[in-house]
């Protein structure tokens, strides 16, 4: 029986898609988090969990945080997926901030993260995202250009469009980690 699994919440599909490709480097089951039983947890020894990245928290990242007791001694694996430039240290610190104030310290000592970067469709968007994004724009446009960011210009740049990061290569690091023993 292989030990590992791959739990996901994703709202775009940005997220799902990179938790089947993962599910399909590790040939191993995949669960969309709703679907997922938290009692499962004691058949794996890898657990991996992904969550989309909004308004700096991580989408149903309490699934891991109300069952600590369970995932002590595992691998714990965290992937989130989301806009932000994962090249960006600043981001990074940014999620792991938010992902140490969603889990118990020991917990989040216990996980080991990656980043990935996802995608937007704009006509996809529920209403509070669209909203979200739309007031992010016009808080930017007030900045001025100087103090813009590149990450800000493309932001920008992209306003009601669709664009598309994802990258089937850069789950490679995640699946090493995940197959070392």
């Amino acid at each position: 029986m292989n030990k590992t699994v791959v739990i996901y919440e994703s709202k775009y599909g940005y997220t799902r898609r990179y938790a089947k490709w993962i599910a399909e480097e590790l040939s191993c089951p995949v669960y969309e988090r709703k679907r997922f039983r938290p009692q499962d947890f004691s058949r794996y020894q890898v657990i991996i969990y992904g969550g989309g990245l909004y308004a700096g928290g991580i989408s149903g990242i309490r699934l891991l945080a109300h069952n600590q007791a369970v995932l002590s001694g595992k691998k714990l694996i965290l992937f989130t997926c989301g806009l932000a430039d994962t090249d960006s240290p600043k981001n990074i610190a940014s999620i792991r901030a938010s992902l140490n104030k969603a889990l118990p310290e020991e917990l989040a000592e216990q996980v080991h993260c990656f980043h990935l970067r996802g995608g937007i469709d704009y006509s996809r968007l529920s209403f509070v995202h669209r909203s979200m994004m739309a007031m992010l724009c016009k808080m930017l446009r007030k900045k001025g250009d100087a103090a813009l960011s590149d990450e800000d210009r493309q932001v920008l740049a992209t306003y009601g469009k669709q664009i598309d990061f994802t990258e089937r290569e850069s789950i490679r690091p995640l699946v090493e980690s995940a197959s070392a023993k």
